[in-house]
């Protein structure tokens, strides 16, 4: 039977609700045969700072490095809002993304017909959603120096934040986005701001010419803000969409809302194979945040926190039998019409984060009867 070693950090707020759900998921899997899973705990965020002074600290890196898939929570939370800034709870995310080197961030935006009257759009507009964000995760603006508040001799500051690709950047998330689109509907769209930004005319020219290399998958270059209008506009024309980090971070949000909830996604993030052992970094993590304003209340739904565990089983642990098991699962607990409250319509019965992570293990075991 294959072993796999899982990094798990909770982190803050919710995170650590939606973790214990994870965490049967993952027992219901090594019960059933599937693989056994080493389990290490670790801090990060606020809870890291509070223990050590900083995001995360070195050895919980080092166990990171050493893992084959890192479960990752959420960070934040007003509590820290006033730590150093290279401190913040959000910093250990950024380090884990650059030390580990995960360049490389999927962000799928599902519709489920069961939820399609939970988006903000017409039922007829998102049923049927399958779109695939592939965001470059460890360069652009978020990452480029300077980056600096520096005060000009008349007292009055000015804040710089840095956009800096190179061609190998682009390259390299080019590839991923073609790649996946082979296995999707052959088609990406290029999100860039070719028109006023030269970091943007650079991505154009070198996604394009990736793109040669891929004639069976259609091609499309789009602007941005062009493209963040047309997601709640016509969102079905998308298949891939490729961007960079900020970009990325903006569309992706408005993809999530298109399928009635934050709570839903899931996301991944991968690193380049290793030369030898031809396997990447990894870590996988909810796109919605620490929702401090519901944390230790049993509201959040852990569905976008088990659907990144699926993501880990299909990307980095070669088991998509495994993963296509427990979306299945995802999908009927939805149809059967169970809902946590940020899914729910007003007047519906709703369950408890707990409620939510038992119905997905009673739909595992309905489906392998």
């Amino acid at each position: 039977m294959a072993s796999f070693n899982l990094f798990l950090l909770p982190g803050d707020g919710i995170g650590t609700e939606i973790m214990v759900e994870v965490e049967k998921v993952v027992s219901w899997f090594e019960k059933h045969g599937l693989a056994t899973f080493e389990r290490e705990r670790g801090l990060v965020g606020g809870c890291a700072y509070d223990a050590h002074g900083k995001a995360i600290s070195d050895s919980d890196m080092a166990l990171a490095q050493a893992s084959d898939a890192v479960i990752f929570g959420a960070v934040g939370g007003p509590k820290w809002a006033d730590v150093p800034y290279e401190v913040r709870p959000e910093a250990g995310l950024l380090r884990l993304r650059k030390d580990l080197g995960l360049f490389a961030n999927l962000r799928p935006a599902i519709c489920y017909p069961a939820l399609a009257d939970a988006s903000a759009l017409k039922r007829e507009l998102v049923e049927g959603l399958d779109i695939l964000i592939v965001r470059e995760l460890t360069g652009g603006v978020y990452f480029g120096e300077p980056k600096e508040i520096v005060t000009l001799e008349n007292g009055e500051k000015r804040a710089v934040d840095t956009q800096l690709y190179t061609t190998s950047e682009i390259d390299r998330i080019a590839r991923v986005a073609f790649d996946l689109a082979r296995t999707r509907g052959s088609k990406v769209h290029s999100a860039e701001k070719h028109n006023v930004m030269k970091s943007g005319v650079l991505w154009k020219q070198v996604v394009t010419a990736v793109g040669k290399e891929y004639p069976d998958v259609a091609l499309e270059h789009i602007l941005a803000d062009n493209c963040a209008m047309q997601l709640v506009r016509r969102p079905k024309q998308f298949d891939v969409i490729v961007c960079d980090n900020l970009f990325g971070d903006i569309l992706s949000d408005v993809a999530a809302m298109l399928t009635g909830s934050l709570g839903m996604l899931p996301s991944a993030s991968l690193g380049a194979p290793d030369p030898k052992t031809g396997r990447a970094k990894s870590m996988y993590e909810p796109v919605h945040g620490s929702a401090p304003d519901i944390a230790g209340k049993g509201l959040a739904n852990p569905i976008a926190m088990i659907g990144s565990f699926s993501m880990a089983l299909r990307y980095s642990l070669g088991l998509g039998e495994a993963a296509d098991l427990l979306d299945g699962a995802i999908s009927d607990v939805l149809a059967s019409g169970i809902r946590t409250a940020d899914i729910a319509k007003a007047g519906e019965n709703t369950v408890s984060t707990t409620e939510m992570g038992e119905a997905v293990i009673k739909a595992l075991d309905a489906r392998t009867k």
